[in-house]
């Protein structure tokens, strides 16, 4: 392939893109806890994240923004009636060009006065997790989506440990929030991460918000792994296709998962590429599966059939999310109003 021919780096990158939604397979270090019950696992206690990736540098809290007054006014009104709102945490998980619709999810929890207090992304989630945790309105994100450019991903290495850098979706990523440190965001957030070194799930939850969620969305042999501090670190996906128990474990007491991965359907395997492509959905669905039984509320937006590589149906993609949320909606008022602290 001529890598100077923007026909063929487009073909490329698209090839290299179907692969990014569906991690390698490998049990999640986290282990699997908990048993289904109607919508929402029984658990036991929940351990904390296998470990935490922090800059050491320590800024003041942020001004209040609509994001946080919007919480703060929820849990004035909850105490009146009885009991604050429980801390709702969004697990947005990945599937790269399905993550559009993560944000129709967000228009919708938004539109109906729900805003999360905690937002945990892996890959695609990362991304949109850290825009919209930054303080962007669910309208500008969407503005945000809809104005993106494929070549956001189009910084060529060619080298023995990937072909894309991942520079230029950091830098994106930045620009978006503003240049914002993740400490300073107005909601917390975290971006799931996995060391290439021992296998573990860590989390990035201060520092370059660009450099954590293109991290996050180093998918191993597409793009070339990420060093923080000493190790190097590569897709999340790998260890939490669905952040649940992150969620969970970092405070949220209603967890919503968002899974827009592929899921395995019989299809024609006569190459390669779609023996790899099928054999990654069926691990990838398998380590998903108990973190998302772990869940208060599962929103599967109907995007599974979707390339990870297509940009071109952003809106609809978004739209197929925002549809799911509101399928989802009473079930999420049942379990706000059963996990509600006693005031």
């Amino acid at each position: 392939m001529n890598a100077s021919d923007p026909r063929s780096r487009r073909r490329a990158l698209h090839a290299l893109a179907a692969l990014a939604a569906v991690p390698a397979g490998c049990a999640s270090p986290m282990g699997d806890r908990g048993t289904v019950a109607g919508d929402r696992a029984t658990r036991g206690p929940v351990e904390a994240p296998a470990g935490v990736l922090a800059s050491p540098v320590r800024t003041p809290a942020p001004a209040p923004n609509a994001n946080a007054n919007a919480n703060a006014n929820a849990n004035a009104n909850a105490n009146a009636n009885g009991g604050r709102r429980p801390r709702l945490a969004l697990a947005l998980g990945g599937g790269a060009a399905r993550g559009f619709a993560h944000v129709g999810v967000i228009e919708t929890l938004e539109q109906a006065g729900l805003r999360p207090d905690l937002i945990v992304g892996t890959s695609a989630g990362s991304v949109v997790g850290a825009l919209y945790a930054s303080g962007l309105s669910a309208k500008a994100l969407r503005e945000a989506a809809l104005g993106l450019e494929e070549g956001v991903l189009g910084d060529w290495t060619w080298t023995a440990r990937g072909v894309l850098r991942g520079r230029a979706l950091q830098e994106a990523v930045n620009r978006w929030v503003g240049s914002r440190p993740i400490e300073r965001f107005a909601i917390p957030y975290a971006a799931v991460v996995t060391d290439l070194y021992d296998g573990s799930l860590k989390l990035v939850r201060q520092g370059d918000a660009g450099l954590a969620a293109r991290a996050s969305s180093a998918v191993p042999g597409v793009f070339e792994p990420v060093r923080l501090g000493d190790r190097e670190y590569v897709d999340g996906g790998l260890v939490s296709p669905v952040p649940v128990r992150v969620a969970r474990a970092l405070g949220g007491e209603v967890v919503i998962a968002v899974d827009i991965s592929a899921k395995p359907k019989f299809q024609d395997t006569d190459s390669m590429p779609r023996v790899l492509l099928q054999a990654f959905a069926i691990m990838a669905q398998q380590i998903a599966a108990p973190e998302l039984r772990e869940a208060d509320v599962v929103v599967s937006p109907p995007v599974a059939d979707r390339s990870s590589a297509d940009f071109s149906d952003r809106a609809g993609a978004i739209a197929l999310g925002a549809e799911a949320m509101r399928a989802r909606l009473p079930a999420l008022r049942a379990r706000l109003a059963m996990a509600r602290p006693a005031g």
